[in-house]
């Protein structure tokens, strides 16, 4: 199996980043049937189990809690078995949905040190995404999370912002971390709930290059406010117009 294709999905709060990242998943599992896909909610809210309609259960969080004290008892060795007691612990807590499988992270960080954990960690999802062709993180606004906990490099960033200055900045921000650390190959912008198109002349996103713009979508509003799934959306809905069309123009469909 070729490399997996590995889409961060970066925002900050309130952009509709989420429906995005559903969207993505939505759109992949219908243009890829014979493929294998990975979604990960990466973001502490857990958003994205509820954006695809899913009850999730065991985070990598939990399973990160269960192993800390594995890890300070082996410290020195037996890193093999704690490597196979993490792999086992995370696909047991893989839920295996119609054309995808899905995990969470969880929530932060707590007290205790996560440095060796973490480090499992990533070694054992570096090893389970090569089962892989595409991948959708839907990680929270600092790309760092990312990197520190679950990925060491990504082949895609897609940025969600608003139309307003401050939605521009925080990605503006997010991809100046990113670039210091996570490796990726393609970014890109998707401007979200742009109520008054004209106003798009006067968004600045850097250098980060605009992918998509997708109108003030009331069904994605409904949608967020209800809990409901993206794969209840009706197939003329902006919200997957427009992730489409950045998926077009970074090559992945």
């Amino acid at each position: 199996m070729a490399d997996a294709k590995i889409l961060a999905v970066a925002g900050k709060g309130g952009v509709g980043k989420t429906f995005v990242s559903a969207a993505m998943v939505r759109l992949l599992v219908k243009a890829y049937p014979d493929k294998k896909l990975l979604a990960i909610d990466a973001d502490p809210a857990v958003g994205l189990s509820t954006a695809l309609g899913i009850e999730h259960g065991t985070t990598l969080d939990d399973i990160r809690k269960d192993v800390t004290g594995e890890v300070t008892e082996r410290e020195g060795g037996g890193v093999s078995d704690i490597l196979e007691s993490v792999k086992g612990r995370l696909l047991a807590a893989m839920q295996h949905m119609d054309g995808y499988d899905f995990f969470a992270i969880g929530r932060p960080e707590t007290a205790g040190c996560y440095c060796a954990v973490n480090t499992y960690l990533r070694q054992v999802i570096s090893l389970l995404i090569h089962d892989y062709d595409y991948v959708v993180v839907d990680s929270e606004a600092g790309i760092e999370q990312v990197n520190r906990r679950v990925l060491e490099k990504v082949t895609h960033l897609v940025f969600v912002s608003d139309a307003s200055r401050k939605g521009t900045q925080v990605i503006q921000t997010v991809k100046r971390v990113a670039d210091e650390l996570v490796m990726y190959e393609k970014c890109g912008a998707v401007i979200n709930r742009v109520s008054d198109p004209s106003a798009m002349e006067f968004v600045d996103t850097g250098d980060i290059p605009i992918l998509a713009v997708i109108g003030e979508d009331a069904s994605q509003i409904e949608f967020d406010i209800l809990g409901k799934s993206v794969f209840d959306l009706p197939d003329g809905a902006d919200i997957l117009r427009g992730t489409e069309e950045a998926l077009h123009r970074l090559e992945i469909i």
